[in-house]
């Protein structure tokens, strides 16, 4: 049986609506999938949960019908979770936004760090690739993107409360790889237990890691909570998708 087609849309959706799609979205339906007057779609927007239409219209652009446009799933209640990350390769860069928004982030920001090789993004691209990851995951909204910004404005940017996981693989030893034993943070599954109901934002940094200076800034900083993902230095999109879903599973939606 094929999967019912499913759309974001930025209009309110209500019971009884009528509701234009915009010329790619239709030309998807009509030409594409090859749709006719009276196939059901299903309509999302972020807002008001997951709703169950059926096209009304198949001429150079597709509606949906008033009569059968009904809620089929509420929108979701559990804490926020923001992601904020050192841009790296194109490639990797695009794999992290893509698996943030189907890991639930709801909003998603690039930042620059001391050690950041990348500094530039495309929010375009990045709208792109979470439209259509949050289309074919079931998710009933998009995560908000925010431009490339530093480190200290992304901070003072987050949600009162919200308690900041910086994922530290680093110890305190400047002459040892990776800083060596001492000083490094504690398991993260452990720091995530304690934030069970919180908002959170998890801190994934650049390839090399962040600098000393940084460190000491961040474990300073109220609300901080340095974790470790292991024994092993991880990818920076490696423990992106680590973290989120570990956050996911002790914290948020999984559960």
């Amino acid at each position: 049986m094929p999967t019912m087609p499913r759309l974001f849309v930025s209009a309110d959706l209500s019971a009884g609506q009528a509701l234009a799609l915009d010329e790619e979205q239709s030309n998807y339906l009509l030409r594409v999938l090859r749709l006719e007057a009276g196939a059901e779609v299903r309509l999302f927007n972020g807002r008001d949960g997951e709703w169950d239409a059926a096209l009304a219209g198949t001429g150079k652009k597709a509606a949906v019908s008033p009569v059968t446009c009904r809620r089929i799933q509420p929108p979701p209640a559990s804490p926020a979770l923001t992601l904020l990350f050192a841009p790296v390769k194109k490639d990797e860069t695009d794999l992290i936004v893509e698996k943030a928004t189907e890991l639930g982030a709801v909003r998603i920001v690039p930042v620059l760090t001391q050690r950041t090789q990348t500094r530039t993004v495309r929010l375009d691209r990045f709208r792109k690739i979470a439209l259509e990851a949050a289309e074919q995951t079931e998710r009933l909204g998009l995560p908000e993107m925010a431009d490339l910004t530093t480190l200290d404005a992304a901070l003072a940017a987050l949600p009162a409360g919200a308690a900041l996981i910086f994922c530290d693989e680093a110890g305190d030893d400047p002459a040892a790889p990776w800083g060596g034993e001492a000083g490094r943070a504690g398991p993260a599954r452990l720091v995530f237990e304690s934030l069970k109901g919180k908002d959170a934002a998890i801190l994934i940094g650049p390839e090399g890691g962040f600098t000393a200076e940084e460190r000491a800034f961040l474990r300073g900083r109220a609300g901080t909570f340095a974790v470790s993902l292991g024994p092993r230095i991880l990818r920076a999109e490696t423990a992106a998708v680590a973290a989120m879903a570990l956050w996911q599973a002790i914290c948020g939606d999984w559960g």
